[in-house]
């Protein structure tokens, strides 16, 4: 069903909510390494055996340690754990011989091998343990996962949502965590870690930003080269917000800090989890990278869902593809929300229904008429939609 939608749109409401969990975040480490593992996975059995197996690694809980930072230095007493958790196909029958697919190695050096890359003073070795529960998979979700002959079966009944554009507010807080997580910054400043929150809040024509930036504790010598730092990034937001938006732009970095008791977001590792802030998959970003309670939302975690059958990960990409192409392509089109439901055991392609509603001024048959042959487009396209998931070309989370 495709319609106009009624209402007021997010962007003529009055206020306006929307946050961002940064890849340092507790909760986004997990997110990731829910999602390199399933990546991981799946190149292997491509590899090995020409086909991707079934498999869902989708819970992660990271548990924070315990840290204790100084200006000039600190250490990392009691190091953080993650432990990655999920099922998959861990044996293959090869006629008359059976492979047993090292699951463990494939999990752990592929999380080593990204944290490593990612987080500039975290000590993989020291500051993080590794660990890893998959078992086999139910028998049910195995057999709709191997049972398709052509397009493949969804393993689920399950929303898949999405809407575009992203509104002024939304551009600034998704600016805001690339800006001080980009290589650049980090040249200039790179006593601000990896662990970034934004919140914005837009309100009355102004627009309220939240930075919370652990900050590299053995960078940063007294309380004035901190104040420094914090003056810089808060300085270079407000440069980068003259690019996006007119409204007037508040930011309020390291809230919690109080320099009268001596109290700094000081951290070790660069990351919240090294002293207590604990994570798990399915809690921060959704796909498209936001948090956004003013837009309809999945509850799904995307992140570490097999790329193949399960619809609560590729129904939510799908369905931001359509609302992105929507807005750019048809003039006319100011903002768009779609909603796909599958059915599981049903091919991927057919789900049960697919809704799109659109605010602007297109007129409705010229809105339906290309809608409905996107749609066809978008789901032709998804039993082939884990390519590009292999390639890390979609926001995830």
């Amino acid at each position: 069903m495709i319609s106009r939608a009624h209402g007021i749109s997010v962007s003529s409401r009055p206020i306006e909510m929307v946050e961002r969990k940064g890849k340092g975040h507790p909760d986004t480490i997990c997110d990731r390494a829910a999602e390199e593992a399933s990546i991981s996975l799946s190149k292997y059995y491509l590899d090995k055996y020409g086909r991707i197996f079934h498999h869902n690694l989708d819970k992660c809980v990271l548990i924070g340690g315990q840290a204790r930072a100084r200006f000039g230095g600190g250490e990392v007493l009691e190091p953080m754990y993650l432990m990655i958790v999920g099922r998959a196909t861990t044996k293959v029958d090869k006629g008359g011989s059976t492979d047993v697919v090292p699951i463990g190695s494939i999990i752990l050096s592929a999380t080593k091998s990204w944290l490593r890359k990612e987080f500039r003073f975290l000590d993989v070795d020291s500051h993080v343990v590794v660990d890893y529960r998959v078992k086999p998979g139910s028998v049910d979700l195995v057999h709709v996962f191997d049972s398709s002959s052509g397009v493949p079966l969804a393993n689920d009944t399950s929303l898949g949502v999405a809407f575009a554009p992203y509104t002024e507010t939304e551009r600034l807080v998704m600016e805001t965590e690339r800006l001080l997580n980009s290589p650049d910054f980090k040249a200039r400043r790179p006593e601000v870690g990896e662990d970034v929150k934004v919140m914005g809040l837009r309100e009355n024509g102004s627009i309220h930003l939240t930075v919370a930036a652990a900050m590299v504790s053995k960078l940063i010598n007294d309380r004035d080269q901190y104040a420094s730092v914090v003056k810089d990034a808060t300085e270079e937001i407000l440069r980068m917000a003259d690019r996006i938006t007119h409204d007037d732009v508040e930011v309020n970095f390291n809230a919690a800090d109080d320099y009268k008791r001596d109290r700094y977001y000081l951290t070790v590792t660069g990351l919240s989890a090294e002293n207590g802030d604990d994570g798990q998959v399915g809690r921060g970003n959704r796909v498209g990278g936001l948090i956004t309670p003013m837009r309809p939302m999945s509850l799904e975690a995307a992140a570490g869902k097999n790329p193949i059958n399960h619809v609560g990960k590729i129904y939510n990409i799908a369905a931001q593809e359509i609302v992105n192409r929507l807005t750019s392509e048809v003039s006319g089109v100011d903002e768009a929300y779609c909603y796909m439901l599958s059915k599981i055991g049903h091919p991927i392609d057919e789900p049960q229904a697919v809704q799109v509603e659109y605010y602007g001024d297109a007129s409705e048959d010229r809105v339906r008429s290309y809608t409905t042959s996107l749609i066809e487009e978008e789901l032709s396209r998804l039993p082939r939609i884990w390519e590009d998931i292999l390639q890390r070309k979609y926001e995830l989370f």
